[in-house]
């Protein structure tokens, strides 16, 4: 019986509809007078209780998807690369679904999550896409990730089976999952309506939770003798990409965006890899890490520690250190959200060479409606910043990157747009 399992919801409310009646029904067992009366009274209210708030929790994992085991939810996530393993759903050039995964860094992964997803595409890929479920694996730190990874319908038409596309990397908030970003963030869906109508251009879309090594939310800092979030990030996933999907190897093609503490990973990410990401659009982000009950201590002691702290200060690096080349968005609500006025300061201490626009509602919330709004401009912003790779896949090309072949029709021009 699984954590996010309906059977799993049903039963906890059968429990709790079980308590109450019980609790109904010892009321009048209970309401002597006397010490053993009193505390019978105190725990068959407590317990009552409990079942409910469980309940309730279950829930609401259920519909968002924040822990996706009983493991996970317990911290003990198997963090060890896996072997690709031969089976009946695997093709004879070791290939799932048209993935290549000899290189072991990007591997199917089952599809529980996205079949509860509403609005992906169906039908031929080459008309309309495809959204895959995979496991990224990160080289340098162990990682197991999962990710989606939707692919646009130019990405398996023969015409385009050489070339590379540009990517836009969507990170959940914490606790967050990739369920959020994709039924509730809708990030697939909108991007697919946006290329469709003309106004964005064919990008590769890749959801994925910063949040490697749950419960603990690592704010995707390096965590001196604990989990490396940054480099999984930065240098894991873009390498697993590259080894499997045919994606620019330039960061020119490279955006980086999320809500709430994916927002705030999202701006860290850009603005220390500018090598890596060079657009990043931040909905409701936070430009400070600190430490609290979630994070534990994220930066370690003795001398290195200020530093790593001031390091991960979006503002003090605006002011301390050289500004990197990069296009930032960053969305917050007038009324409604309380970064507001830390918003506005960033914005006045960016300088050149970055360059900062904004999306300032009147109102709005710290929540999935506010973004939804957002999330069309954002996703347009940003892929006007990024280049289209210039570079195709050459013509000895390896198993390691997807090779798909599927008929379609002409590419249409697309010109390189300037950052």
């Amino acid at each position: 019986m699984g954590l996010t399992s309906q059977t799993t919801v049903y039963v906890m409310a059968a429990l709790s509809a079980a308590g109450v009646v019980l609790l109904v029904w010892l009321w009048p067992r209970l309401a002597k007078q006397g010490l053993w009366q009193v505390l019978g009274r105190l725990a068959a209210v407590g317990v009552t209780q409990a079942m409910i708030i469980a309940a309730f929790a279950c829930w609401l994992n259920s519909s968002y998807q924040f822990f996706g085991s009983w493991a996970e939810l317990l911290g003990n996530v198997d963090s060890a690369p896996v072997g690709v393993t031969q089976a009946s759903a695997h093709n004879s050039d070791g290939t799932v679904n048209g993935v290549s995964v000899k290189g072991a860094l990007i591997q199917p992964a089952g599809a529980e999550q996205l079949s509860r997803v509403s609005g992906l595409p169906t039908g031929p890929a080459a008309v309309n896409g495809r959204v895959e479920s995979v496991k990224v694996i990160g080289r340098r730190t162990g990682v197991v990730d999962p990710a989606f990874v939707y692919l646009p319908p130019q990405y398996f038409q023969k015409a385009y089976h050489r070339q590379r596309f540009p990517v836009i990397v969507a990170l959940s908030g914490y606790p967050g999952s990739i369920f959020n970003l994709a039924q509730y963030l809708r990030v697939s869906q909108t991007a697919g309506e946006l290329q469709r109508s003309g106004q964005m251009q064919p990008t590769v879309m890749v959801m994925i939770r910063p949040t490697i090594a749950p419960p603990r939310d690592t704010e995707c800092v390096n965590v001196p003798g604990g989990p490396q979030t940054e480099t999984f990030l930065a240098k894991d996933l873009p390498d697993a990409l590259k080894s499997t999907y045919r994606v620019g190897h330039d960061a020119g093609s490279w955006g980086v965006t999320g809500y709430s503490s994916g927002g705030s990973c999202a701006l860290q990410l850009a603005m220390r890899n500018p090598g890596v990401y060079t657009t990043a659009g931040a909905l409701s982000p936070d430009y400070k890490v600190q430490d609290d009950p979630t994070t534990g201590n994220l930066f370690g002691s003795g001398l290195g520690r200020v530093n790593r702290v001031n390091g991960h200060d979006l503002m003090w690096r605006l002011k301390h250190l050289p500004v990197p080349q990069i296009s930032v968005l960053v969305a917050e609500s007038k009324h409604g959200e309380r970064g507001y006025p830390q918003t506005l300061a960033f914005i006045r201490a960016v300088k050149a060479p970055m360059r900062v626009v904004s999306i300032l509602p009147d109102q709005g919330s710290h929540n999935f409606p506010t973004w939804v709004r957002e999330m069309p401009a954002t996703l347009k912003w940003m892929n006007q910043q990024l280049t289209f790779p210039q570079d195709v896949v050459p013509r000895h090309h390896k198993p390691g990157r997807t090779t798909e072949r599927a008929s379609g029709a002409e590419p249409t021009k697309t010109a390189a747009k300037p950052r």
